[in-house]
């Protein structure tokens, strides 16, 4: 399912969530304060492009947790509540429930990126 379904995934959704990562980057960036921010937004923008085969594990310490509050606050839940509605549309269906079960993990990783590794 790795190399189909993320060909799939990148034609029928994950371009545009991919997208929305690099946008959220590169606002972040605009300020010297927020590039580690923006880093992390690219970072993850690769894995929306390509999210099959890829896990992510959470993790982190009180430094990760502050800078997750000031990401939920700014950034997170939009870019959640853009997986949580492309979630929830693609398991309408029965064949788009991997995809919609990827864009669920996606808008977890949304609310607090900070902290997480991500293992091929």
């Amino acid at each position: 399912m790795g190399c189909l379904g993320n060909l799939i995934w990148f034609l029928f959704g994950g371009f545009i969530g991919g997208l929305s990562w690099i946008l959220a980057g590169c606002l972040w960036c605009v300020t010297i304060v927020g590039i580690p921010v923006g880093m992390q937004c690219f970072k993850i923008a690769g894995l929306t492009f390509f999210p099959f085969g890829k896990e992510v594990v959470y993790g982190g310490g009180a430094m990760s947790f502050l800078v997750n509050m000031a990401w939920l606050i700014l950034s997170g839940l939009p870019l959640a509540a853009e997986h949580l509605l492309f979630g929830c549309i693609f398991c309408l269906t029965i064949i788009g429930i991997p995809f919609g079960l990827q864009h669920f993990k996606l808008a977890k990783l949304a609310l607090m990126p900070f902290g997480t590794t991500i293992q091929i």
